[in-house]
């Protein structure tokens, strides 16, 4: 049922070619590059989800990597949810797959390209599972599996299944066994992190994140009740261009908010008459999580938010809040489950099918790559072209992207918005412009390098002599229709141009200067640090394959009742 699901949200994705939309960025052979290992002084918001894409793309073609990897968030999802509610039939499974997998939160974050936050998503059963087991040594080693998807998704997908992990580890063992839950799901969790730790707090130095970005990526209502209803609908994204076609409307949006409540409702009955450990963490999870959404529209939290990000990127996570409702909406589907059960158990087998068809029948929209806009493309024969001339080039030296600006709308690419491609495509460092922006509104860039470019872009006169005694061999000049692209080719006189074509022109500099400043984080310990967190997952999966029982478990008379009991 998941896989089903998965083809039709994806839908004419699965055709041959790139879904490019917002921050999902794909490309062609994908380039090995410092940025991909959170060596080149930025945050490393793509560790290590980039690797493991170049990984696979190795091997298999890079646009069928995509489509497995959005469709295994469906699968993945559906079969966690599924598992939570195992004891009460098929009828009861489906009912909480679909309502894990088709829902606005879901819909939301796949326009917006979020597919490593996904992952982290398809994860959460399997982490709230895994974290009521972790006090032995198999426990411990179910959790590191259980986190495998968060370990892959990065920054954002280990954010919301820690909060998961510790909501499962404390409200799930006894007072005498908390302390000991709590130092291993801890140890879990920093384990799996480190790939993005560690270049994240030795480059924290030099990288800074705009606390004017809490209030541009707060919550915001995408229905007529306001942003705390939108929340708990699952809806609340702040960019309303990725927000499902119909889902605004008065019927729909009140019919999806009567759906939340009643699952939330029949999670609390369930919380009641139930023993299971995995309820009561994952009902303080979906609340602290509830609450952080919230914190970016209320004043004096809205406040504490920007100290946070001002004083570390990694709190940047925090100014896009509405990520942290995805332990609600695996709240809302063990309780619409069990509202499922309970009609079907009171003989009311139609009411029951409605209930469990609902999230769908709520969200149509979702259907056929979200009405049509997650649809496969084919990237122009310039970016081989310019991938091919820049990657031959033994010189050293940068390249910088041009026109300014992080997000690209592109006529081969039905004019959608995606994060500009290059940096993934080239080996070379790509300076780009990683200062987000919304509307008319944009933030500071974050890496170092990106605001010393940005600075040079601000002067007046000849660009080609400062960009190359700053350390760039190349500029790359996209045409995507910005009023800038003419004076910025302008001011590249002296550069070579080295490929002219409709899409990219390539200018080539002279021999570049070394760049300012410590152009990278150390390798050694980033390297020690994805060794270590290979390893840790290495080992955890030899603990399953060498042990008959698979996933830990209670002993049988101790063992606590499932979620749907």
């Amino acid at each position: 049922m998941a896989l089903a699901l998965g083809c039709l949200a994806v839908g004419p994705g699965l055709a041959p070619g790139y879904v490019l939309s917002y921050d999902m960025v794909f490309v062609p052979r994908p380039a090995t590059n410092d940025a991909m290992f959170g060596l080149a002084g930025g945050f490393p918001r793509q560790v290590p989800s980039d690797a493991v894409v170049a990984g696979l793309a190795a091997v298999l073609p890079a646009d069928l990597v995509q489509k497995l990897v959005l469709l295994a968030v469906f699968v993945l999802a559906g079969a966690g949810a599924a598992r939570l509610v195992r004891e009460r039939g098929t009828a009861v499974r489906i009912a909480a797959a679909v309502a894990y997998v088709w829902n606005p939160y879901v819909a939301e974050r796949l326009l917006l390209g979020h597919w490593a936050l996904l992952l982290g998503y398809a994860g959460l059963p399997w982490v709230l599972h895994a974290s009521t087991g972790v006090t032995a040594r198999r426990g411990f080693a179910g959790l590191v599996r259980a986190l495998v998807p968060a370990a892959v998704g990065g920054f954002a997908a280990w954010d919301v299944s820690a909060l998961v992990a510790a909501g499962g580890a404390l409200g799930g063992h006894g007072r005498r066994h908390r302390t000991r839950a709590a130092l291993l799901t801890a140890l879990a969790l920093a384990g799996v992190a480190l790939p993005w730790l560690v270049p994240a707090l030795l480059g924290s130095g030099r990288a800074s994140s705009d606390p004017a970005g809490v209030d541009l990526f707060a919550a915001r209502a995408d229905t007529p009740f306001g942003a705390f209803g939108s929340l708990l609908s699952l809806g609340g994204i702040w960019n309303a261009e990725v927000v499902p076609a119909g889902f605004g409307s008065l019927p729909t949006a009140g019919g999806r908010l009567v759906l939340s409540v009643l699952a939330i409702a029949g999670f609390a009955v369930l919380l009641r008459r139930s023993a299971d450990p995995r309820l009561r963490g994952l009902a303080v999870s979906a609340a602290v999580g509830f609450v952080i959404a919230c914190a970016g529209i209320t004043g004096p939290a809205r406040a504490a938010l920007r100290g946070l990000v001002g004083l570390w990127p990694g709190f940047g996570v925090l100014r896009d809040a509405q990520v942290y409702i995805a332990p609600l909406a695996l709240l809302e589907a063990v309780g619409l489950a069990f509202l499922v059960a309970e009609l079907l158990g009171r003989a009311y087998p139609a009411l029951a099918a409605l209930v469990a068809v609902a999230p769908v029948a709520l969200l149509p929209t979702l259907a056929w790559g979200a009405a049509g806009n997650l649809r496969a493309v084919h990237y122009p024969a310039d970016w081989a072209a310019a991938r091919a001339i820049i990657n031959a080039d033994p010189a050293p030296g940068r390249v910088l992207d041009l026109p300014w600006g992080g997000y690209r709308r592109y006529a081969w690419n039905h004019d959608r918005t995606v994060l500009d491609p290059l940096p993934r495509v080239l080996d070379r460092q790509v300076v780009w412009d990683d200062g987000l922006r919304v509307g008319n509104r944009a933030l500071a860039a974050e890496a170092p390098a990106a605001r010393r470019a940005q600075a040079l872009l601000r002067g007046r006169g000849p660009l080609a002599p400062a960009l190359a005694g700053s350390g760039y061999r190349y500029v790359v000049l996209e045409r995507v229709g910005d009023p800038e692209e003419n004076a910025l080719a302008g001011r590249l006189d002296g550069a070579r141009i080295v490929l002219s074509g409709r899409h990219l022109t390539v200018f080539q500099l002279g021999s570049p200067a070394p760049p300012p400043g410590p152009a990278s984080t150390d390798v050694a310990p980033v390297a020690g640090a994805d060794i270590l967190a290979l390893l840790l997952i290495l080992w955890s999966m030899s603990i399953y394959a060498t042990s008959l029982g698979g996933t830990p478990r209670v002993p049988a008379s101790r063992e606590p009742p499932t979620c749907a009991s």
